[in-house]
C-alpha cells in the first residue's frame, strides 16, 4: 500500500511539472508573438518620412543647367543626402501651389507616381519607397533589395548597380484615359518626359549625375516593384 502510495505521488509531482512546462511554453510563444505585433506597429509609425522643404532658388541658372545637362553613368561610392533626394523628387512631381505641380500634365490629371529605390542615402534606410507629392514625403514599401535585381531587367546595364538611388517613373494610364480616350498613351509619355527633364536638370544644379534608362522589360519590373502601375523610365541618380 505504502508503495502505491509512493507511486502515485511520483506520478503526480511528473503531471504538475508536465503541466507547469506546457503553460511555460505557451507563455513564451505568447510573449513571442505579442513582442512581434508591438514591433510591427512600432514599423507602422515610420511607414511615411517626411522630407526636408525644396529649395526654391539657388546659384545655378537654368541656362547653365540646360548647356551642362549630360547623361552620366559613372558614380562615386558617396551617399546623397537626404535634402538632395528630396529635391530630385520634388522636381520630378512635387506640388507648386496647392493643386499645380513642377511638370504640367494634359487636363491637370496627372497620371505619373514616382518611386525611390534608396540604396546609399543619409539619414535614411535602404529600401523601396512612393514618392507623396501631397505632403512631400515618402511611403515605406518594402526592405527588400529590388534594387539589385534591375539591372538584369534592363538588358544587363551594369553600371546601374554603383547609383546611391534609382528614382522610377511610372504611369497610370487610365486617369488620362478617362478625359482623353486613345490620345492618353500620346499623353502621359509626353509626361514621363517632363519629369525626366526635370530630374535631369535638377541633378546638375546639385552636382550630381543621372541619365534615363528606358530599355527594360516594363512587365518584369512592374512585377518586381509589385505595383499596379507600369514603369516606364528609371533613373539611377548618384554622386559623380
Amino acid at each position: 500500500m505504502q508503495k502505491k502510495t509512493c507511486a502515485l505521488k511520483i506520478l503526480l509531482l511528473a503531471l504538475s511539472l508536465a503541466i507547469l512546462f506546457s503553460i511555460f511554453l505557451l507563455v513564451a510563444k505568447f510573449n513571442h508573438l505579442y513582442g512581434q505585433k508591438i514591433t510591427n506597429s512600432v514599423e507602422m509609425r515610420q511607414d511615411i518620412i517626411s522630407l526636408p522643404e525644396p529649395r526654391l532658388s539657388s546659384d545655378v541658372s537654368i541656362e547653365e543647367t540646360m548647356s551642362n545637362r549630360r547623361s552620366i553613368r559613372d558614380f562615386t561610392d558617396e551617399h546623397l543626402s537626404l535634402e538632395e533626394l528630396s529635391q530630385l523628387l520634388f522636381a520630378s512631381q512635387g506640388i507648386t501651389d496647392g493643386t499645380h505641380r513642377t511638370v504640367p500634365s494634359a487636363g491637370a490629371l496627372y497620371p505619373i507616381e514616382i518611386y525611390a529605390l534608396v540604396d546609399k542615402v543619409q539619414n535614411i534606410s535602404p529600401g523601396f519607397y512612393h514618392y507623396v507629392p501631397d505632403t512631400h514625403s515618402l511611403q515605406y514599401i518594402s526592405s527588400s533589395s529590388i534594387k539589385a535585381d534591375i539591372p538584369a531587367i534592363a538588358y544587363h546595364q551594369s553600371w546601374m548597380e554603383d547609383s546611391a538611388a534609382d528614382i522610377v517613373i511610372a504611369a497610370d494610364y487610365s486617369r488620362t484615359e478617362k478625359k482623353y480616350g486613345r490620345m492618353a498613351e500620346k499623353y502621359v509619355h509626353m509626361e514621363v518626359g517632363h519629369a525626366a527633364q526635370n530630374i535631369y536638370l535638377q541633378a546638375y544644379a546639385l552636382g550630381l549625375g543621372t541619365t534615363i534608362v528606358a530599355g527594360f522589360e516594363n512587365a518584369k519590373m512592374k512585377k518586381l516593384m509589385g505595383i499596379e502601375y507600369m514603369p516606364l523610365a528609371i533613373m539611377p541618380v548618384g554622386k559623380t
